[in-house]
């Protein structure tokens, strides 16, 4: 198994500071990601000596609005400058900035066809950051129907047709397996068709939003997919625990390893 797994120590081990629940995760060898990082003391996290994957990429702005997206690109170059203080993780985009809720700040209903080229054009401008610093942004897919209703350009193959049209390697989509679950479904078509323009994954059961094994996602057969095609990156549980932290963490790591094709399983 060739995936690296990560954990966000902003849902799990809820009870203890962030500090300290770094600390559990990269004791127990996971890699680790966060959220806002203008919330959070970021020398102490690296003091800590975990692995940081991903983090959230831009304060504020938007894909479509011109003023929107000086601002993403603006808060953007800000995230790659407080990402190298945690060693540079992925920094994480979405449709459009969302408020403390998840909620859309600017909810669209529609999405036309100058949103899209709008969109296009903002992402190149992300990617061409990107290149200039030498750092990889992803485009996190959403679910409309239950976490984030109005966000533009939110499923699976939205953000896959944004990081086709825009076509380098400094953008690539955060295929997230949750959200795509309520929202498409057909999750390891989903993971055949998008894995070239894929940077990282994230998982959480559905319903919930808590750990593997807790809903109706077959997450080891997800596990068994990936590993047949080749996938080498990261894993990230973004989910809540459903009970005991240690417990779910212990159950992400249970299906995402995949035993070795020569050991006989009982």
């Amino acid at each position: 198994m060739t995936f690296t797994l990560a954990v966000s120590a902003e849902m799990v081990h809820q009870d203890l500071p962030l500090v300290e629940r770094v600390e559990r995760l990269h004791g127990q060898g996971f890699s680790v990601e966060i959220w806002d990082w203008t919330t959070k003391d970021l020398p102490a996290l690296a003091a800590t000596g975990a692995h940081f994957t991903s983090m959230t990429g831009y304060v504020e702005g938007d894909l479509i609005d011109p003023d929107g997206a000086d601002t993403l690109l603006r808060t953007a170059e800000l995230s790659v400058r407080a990402s190298r203080t945690l060693g540079s993780p992925k920094l994480n985009l979405h449709g459009t900035g969302l408020d403390g809720s998840g909620l859309p700040i600017k909810p669209v209903e529609v999405v036309t066809g100058d949103m899209w080229l709008a969109a296009v054009a903002t992402l190149r401008r992300i990617a061409d950051l990107g290149e200039h610093h030498d750092v990889v942004f992803t485009l996190e897919n959403l679910n409309l129907a239950v976490d984030h209703p109005g966000t533009p350009f939110a499923r699976a193959a939205d953000t896959a047709a944004l990081v086709r049209a825009v076509g380098s390697p400094h953008l690539m989509m955060n295929l997230d397996l949750y959200h795509a679950q309520i929202g498409e479904g057909n999750l390891i078509g989903l993971i055949h068709a998008s894995l070239p323009w894929v940077g990282e994954i994230q998982v959480a059961d559905v319903p919930g939003r808590c750990e593997p094994g807790t809903g109706e996602i077959s997450y080891p057969a997800i596990a068994r997919a990936l590993d047949g095609l080749g996938y080498e990156g990261v894993v990230g549980l973004e989910a809540f625990a459903s009970g005991d932290s240690d417990a779910a963490v212990a159950a992400f790591r249970s299906a995402f390893t995949v035993p070795d094709p020569g050991i006989d399983c009982p």
